[in-house]
Formats: structure tokens, C-alpha cells, sequence
């Protein structure tokens, strides 16, 4: 398995990537514990763009490593002058997911070059979690990190093969890094899981080497059902579609002071359910409490255009 991500990131990235070089985990999330574990003790800091995927934060608040929040531009992308502010000698990483959970943005190369330079400059990591990349809107490589001469320095790369091959419960994903540090990540995996099931090797291997046509078909339903989302969310009072991709589309409602309360009105009048935007940041940040998650990737068109009814049809 090892072997056959080797091949297909070389190919995808356009750059060499060894098998020594890379990690199988228990899923995504996994990889990311371990990639924490191996690079930052309690009391350190790490830096999560608002708003951020809210397993990651769990992690670091049962490590003891202090999460430091870095708000979003207009564009949901990592604010680069803000992230000069807020990262000292005890900061050993960022965060990034690309495409984005919750927002579903797809960050920018010219975003992900600044963060690495950032990253480089500042002798912290650069975690790139691309469990959502086989579902881009473009078919070009995701970033061109991997082209840069010393990445083996300061990234760390996370995929996953549940969304990709629907193995959800067979828990296996990808950590990509310098073998040095891989080498104190088995120490890690050999505490815990020690070995992901073979089963969902083989099948990732399967999907791999097989389902290339597979993938990019679910690749252009996903697209489309972003498009009918899109073209039906309009027109509906106070509230606009602030980004979406991949799985997801992150909603704004203007008049909301309280996210969780809207949620709880869709539910009781419209037997609809989306995420506040508060399960992924600082529950006082006052941009989440107008904010939503949309997980529209598993809903047939019909569904989505009845989703958008439902919503247009309340009294807002």
C-alpha cells in the first residue's frame, strides 16, 4: 500500500515521494494524533484557522497543547498577517485542511505557498490535512509543496481513503513526512492501534490500483450537487452560501446572534439538521454565532432543492 500512494502522489504531485517516506494510520484522524505526538509536548501551541475541524481541537485539549485560534479572511482562507501576531518560540505547528471542514474552501497555492514560507521562516511545521482533495473542482495537482526542495524539513501531509473509496469504517489513512520523523511516529502507532486491519488495506490498495474511474465520477456527482446547492440557495431573506466545496458549504444568517437556536428552529419547523458554526471554534466568537455547516456530498439533487425550500419557506 505504502508503495502504491508512492506512485500515485508522485504522479498527482508531480514530485518524488518515497515509500519510506510515508505512513499508513488507522484513518486521518490518527494521523494526525501521531503527527501532534511526535512534534509537540503539553504546554506547547499549535495554531487552528477559525473555524477549524473540531476533532483536531479535541486533540490537543486531552494532550494538554494550548490551541491558538488564526481568524479567516473574507475568502475563508488563513489570515497571513494575523498568524504574524499570535506565533512564538513555543508554537511548533499549523494547521491547514484543504478543501476545508467545515467551509469546504479550497485554499489557494498562493495562500498554502505563504503558510509553507511562514512555516519555514518561523521553524514551525505545516500540517496539511487533504482528506477531501479527490474532491477539488480542478483536476490539477492540489499544491506544488511537494516541489519544494527542503518540504521534508517542515511538512507533514494527512489523507485519508474513507471519502475517497467509502471505507469510512476501516479506519485508514495516509501521514506523509521525512522518514526521521516517521521514525518516531511508529513509536506512537505501536501504542495504540499498532496495525491498521488489513481488510481496509487491501481494500485501499484495490481503490488504488482499480477505481480511478470510480473516484473521478463520484468526483463530478459531488461537483454537481455543489451546483444545485449553489443555483437553489438563493433568494432566501438574511442568508447567503459563504463558501462551499468538497463536501461541505458553509451558510451565513445574518441576524443570527445565537447559531445553536437557529439550528434548534430548522429541526423543530423544518426537520432539517445543519451544524452551528460554534462546534468549530470559540464559542464567543461572534462570526460562528451566524455561521453554519452543510454536509450536502450524500444528498440526492432532489434532496438539496427540497433542503433549500425548507429553508426559503420559513419566516425569517
Amino acid at each position: 500500500l505504502r508503495e502504491e500512494v508512492s506512485k500515485k502522489w508522485t504522479i498527482s504531485y508531480c514530485a518524488e515521494i518515497q515509500p519510506e517516506e510515508i505512513a499508513i494510520t488507522s484513518g486521518c484522524n490518527q494521523a494526525f494524533c501521531t503527527a501532534i505526538s511526535i512534534i509537540a509536548k503539553p504546554g506547547d501551541k499549535i495554531v487552528l484557522p477559525v473555524p477549524w475541524y473540531f476533532n483536531h481541537k479535541m486533540w490537543l485539549d486531552m494532550k494538554g497543547i494550548h490551541c491558538i485560534p488564526l481568524q479567516c479572511n473574507s475568502n475563508q482562507e488563513p489570515d497571513i498577517e494575523a498568524l504574524k501576531n499570535i506565533v512564538d518560540s513555543n508554537t511548533k505547528a499549523l494547521v491547514l485542511v484543504s478543501p476545508n471542514n467545515p467551509t469546504g474552501r479550497e485554499y489557494s497555492e498562493e495562500t498554502l505557498l505563504k503558510c509553507a514560507q511562514f512555516a519555514k521562516k518561523n521553524n514551525i511545521f505545516l500540517i496539511v490535512d487533504e482528506t477531501y482533495k479527490d474532491f477539488r473542482s480542478s483536476r490539477d495537482a492540489p499544491h506544488s509543496l511537494f516541489k519544494i526542495k527542503d518540504w521534508r524539513d517542515w511538512l507533514i501531509h494527512l489523507y485519508s481513503f474513507s471519502k475517497s473509496y467509502r471505507l469510512t469504517g476501516h479506519r485508514v489513512g495516509v501521514m506523509i513526512a521525512s522518514d526521521k520523523y516517521l521514525h518516531h511516529a511508529e513509536k506512537f502507532l505501536d501504542t495504540v492501534s499498532i496495525c491498521p486491519n488489513q481488510i481496509g488495506q487491501k481494500a485501499a490498495l484495490f481503490g488504488l490500483q482499480r477505481l480511478d474511474d470510480f473516484l473521478l465520477s463520484e468526483r463530478d456527482k459531488i461537483l454537481e450537487r455543489q451546483s444545485h446547492l449553489l443555483m437553489n440557495f438563493k433568494d432566501i431573506n438574511n442568508w447567503e452560501v459563504v463558501s462551499s466545496g468538497a463536501y461541505f458549504a458553509y451558510l451565513r444568517y445574518d441576524l443570527s446572534n445565537n447559531s445553536e437556536k437557529v439550528v434548534k428552529r430548522l429541526l423543530r419547523e423544518a426537520s432539517t439538521l445543519i451544524l452551528p458554526g460554534t462546534m468549530f471554534g470559540p464559542k464567543e466568537d461572534p462570526n460562528l454565532q451566524k455561521t453554519f455547516r452543510v454536509a450536502f456530498a450524500n444528498l440526492q439533487i432532489p434532496k438539496i432543492i427540497e433542503f433549500c425550500n425548507r429553508i426559503r419557506q420559513i419566516d425569517w
